[in-house]
């Protein structure tokens, strides 16, 4: 165990061997990132109250706080979020700075930068969210094309990114 990794009443961080965790990130707990999952500099995934999950090939983007939260497959969680008891399904996108607590976001749904999804929200799957608080409009009523908007901020591409960082993740 390094110094970014903590244990937490027994459990310890599981981090597959073909995640990207950087050394300036902070893991607590009952903590489990998955297979090509990267996690940047700044990111606290805290597992002491509930467990954390980071699905295959999510990213966590920098600076984010992901406390008992469960984050799904080929999720992005964008630079500065905050995930508190929070659900986020396979496929959806958390904008910049966004807060989601004790909510679930459906999958494939985008949350819109600077938005609050508070608590007992459970947003549908491939819907738009922004706000403050959230609003919710199905993707479909939107002009929004969101194959567009994951393939500009495809986790995929960020786990290629982490792969060139030599230094930076271990």
């Amino acid at each position: 165990m390094d110094s970014r990794e903590y244990a937490f009443e027994g459990a310890t961080p599981d981090i597959h061997g073909y995640a990207h965790v950087s050394r300036e990130a902070t893991l607590v707990g009952d903590v489990t990132v998955g297979p090509n999952a990267n996690v940047w500099p700044g990111v606290v995934l805290r597992g002491d109250v509930a467990p954390v999950e980071v699905g295959r090939e999510s990213a966590i983007g920098d600076g984010a706080i992901v406390h008992a939260s469960t984050v799904g497959e080929k999720v992005m969680v964008g630079h500065g979020a905050v995930l508190n008891d929070a659900r986020v399904r396979d496929g959806a996108l958390v904008g910049f700075n966004s807060t989601v607590s004790d909510a679930i976001i459906g999958e494939g749904s985008i949350v819109a930068m600077g938005t609050v999804v508070p608590p007992g929200y459970e947003v549908p799957a491939e819907s738009f969210v922004r706000g403050s608080p959230a609003t919710v409009t199905p993707l479909s009523e939107t002009t929004i094309d969101p194959n567009e908007v994951f393939e500009a901020f495809s986790s995929g591409d960020y786990a290629n990114l982490a792969a060139r960082h030599e230094d930076l993740f271990e």
